[in-house]
């Protein structure tokens, strides 16, 4: 349940919808579209009608339930803006928006990604936009990466993936790695590799610690050892 509280308005009956509409997303930013209405005093539809002729988002979260006029966002680089658990995207729908960040992704992105960017899980329209052809998937190191359909765009984030893939690890080798340093909090980079790789059975490199600790922004004191990776 949302904290919104839909207050009787004190506007003049007569008040022009466009003006009434606006003084009411001054008071919050995002409604439903039923709410809305009534406040309004109006019907539905006509309240579609007045919100395309001032300009609105609808949000890609929630089934695109929520509405917010179009001056009112403030997105980010990524082209998002979220008011509490309600997400708005410069693209408009879903479907829009994960088409575009894929596209403008330098290595592309996998779900597990665009679920913690978009605050919401997206495994299943992605595959919808695969099969009708709208972005491409592919399987690289341990996780499935969605791509631009664009075939140059594709082969350069394919290239960069594929790079990357090289140091990254899956989640429940990270989670290892970094238990291991807790109970080893002198270990160099070298010895945390060899004694999951050893305890594990598979080959882990040094330069795979060092990106792991880098991507969560840790910290550990230098050994000797670590300066060469």
């Amino acid at each position: 349940m949302y904290a919104i509280l839909y207050q009787e308005t004190n506007m003049p009956p007569d008040t022009k919808p466009s003006i009434r509409l606006s003084t009411l997303f001054l008071e919050q930013p995002c409604w439903m579209i039923k709410p809305l209405a009534t406040q309004m005093r109006y019907s539905i539809p006509s309240v579609r009608r007045f919100l395309a002729e001032v300009g609105y988002y609808s949000s890609f979260t929630h089934n695109g339930s929520w509405y917010t006029l179009r001056s009112i966002p403030r997105f980010g680089t990524d082209g998002l803006w979220f008011y509490t658990d309600i997400g708005f995207s410069r693209a408009g729908s879903l479907t829009n928006t994960l088409v575009d960040l894929i596209t403008s992704s330098p290595a592309g992105m996998s779900a597990e990604q665009l679920g913690v960017k978009l605050r919401s899980r997206c495994h299943s329209v992605l595959l919808q936009l695969c099969r009708k052809g709208k972005l491409q998937r592919q399987k690289i190191g341990h996780s499935h990466v969605y791509l631009a359909m664009d075939s140059g765009i594709a082969a350069v984030q394919r290239q960069s993936a594929e790079s990357l893939s090289i140091i990254q690890l899956p989640a429940e080798i990270s989670v290892l790695i970094l238990a291991e340093c807790i109970r080893s909090p002198n270990a160099s980079f070298d010895q945390l590799a060899k004694t999951i790789s050893r305890n594990k059975g598979i080959a882990i490199n040094p330069s795979q610690v060092v990106r792991l600790f880098e991507q969560h922004g840790l910290k550990k004191t230098i050994h000797p050892s670590d300066l060469k990776h």
